[in-house]
């Protein structure tokens, strides 16, 4: 018989595809790592792993150990959580998927969790919206706070939480002679720092310029904010920022964030988790949370 353990430790190698970091993630050596895997093929009768000079991908049987592994450790996850609740308490980890643009959105809403319910931990891992839907299908994340054109609809629960608005935030001698808002043209016309062209964010915002026929001057770009606007506040480029990121930051000495019209742009942005026959008592929480927020 199957124990969890290795599940869990066959599910890691799944998503690492390498064993030294998936023994590293399991808290385990390399060869006791190894050897488990080993083991179970010899007490299993098949082969799970495809052998090279390094890890080269699981066999057909292994691909459908993983599978069904995942949704058990699922279902194992579950019943702990339930087994809590019947106690009266919501307790266990959080792990919640975000894309760099709702980051701001996503502390508060676990920070608003975390008031209402003190023993659940919560995990905020910053990452792509095509990672967010890798990994809810994998297993690796309970939820995701995501755009929501960037999740596919099978077997996946999409809860409405708010639409992304854009803002450029300067320094006040670049924005001299603006007003409360500024046009996609006349913004193209101004250094910009945006996040690298991978990213959901900065893919949206290409297409805004490209559907208007613009060609922005881009002079930096990166992973995250945080280098946009300390250049902007430096006065040497501006960013392109979500409204509930500003908001949450609050005012910037020297620096101002002015509206991005002609056309106003909105994305909508969602709560993305598993369609499970029964939900994780955590991200019932967190529904209840953003339901009693709205």
């Amino acid at each position: 018989m199957i124990e969890l353990k290795d599940m869990q430790l066959l599910t890691a190698l799944a998503r690492h595809r390498h064993f030294a970091k998936a023994a590293e993630a399991s808290n385990m050596s390399q060869p006791a790592f190894s050897m488990r895997i080993r083991s179970l093929e010899d007490k299993l009768g098949v082969p799970i792993v495809r052998r090279g000079n390094r890890f080269q991908g699981l066999t057909g049987e292994g691909q459908m150990i993983v599978d069904r592994a995942r949704s058990i450790l699922d279902d194992a996850k579950a019943l702990d959580q339930e087994i809590a609740a019947a106690r009266g308490e919501v307790t266990g980890t959080l792990v919640l998927g975000v894309v760099p643009t709702a980051t701001s959105y996503a502390a508060q809403l676990i920070n608003r969790l975390h008031q209402a319910h003190p023993r659940v931990l919560a995990r905020l891992e910053v990452t792509t919206s095509l990672s967010i839907q890798q990994r809810l299908y994998d297993g690796t994340i309970d939820a995701g706070v995501t755009y929501s054109d960037s999740v596919g609809r099978d077997h996946i629960n999409l809860l409405p939480l708010y639409d992304e608005i854009y803002v450029l935030l300067a320094s006040e001698p670049m924005l001299a002679g603006y007003g409360e808002a500024i046009s996609w043209q006349e913004a193209a016309a101004l250094p910009l720092s945006l996040l690298e062209p991978q990213m959901q964010n900065r893919r949206i915002l290409d297409r805004i310029f490209a559907d208007l026929d613009l060609k922005p001057e881009i002079m930096s770009e990166s992973t995250g904010f945080m280098a946009s606007i300390v250049m902007a506040r430096a006065g040497s480029v501006a960013a392109i920022l979500p409204l509930a990121l500003v908001e949450a930051l609050g005012p910037l000495d020297g620096t101002r964030a002015v509206r991005l019209t002609e056309p106003e742009q909105t994305r909508p942005i969602c709560l993305a988790s598993v369609d499970r026959q029964t939900e994780l008592t955590t991200i019932c929480a967190l529904k209840e949370v953003i339901a009693t927020s709205a």
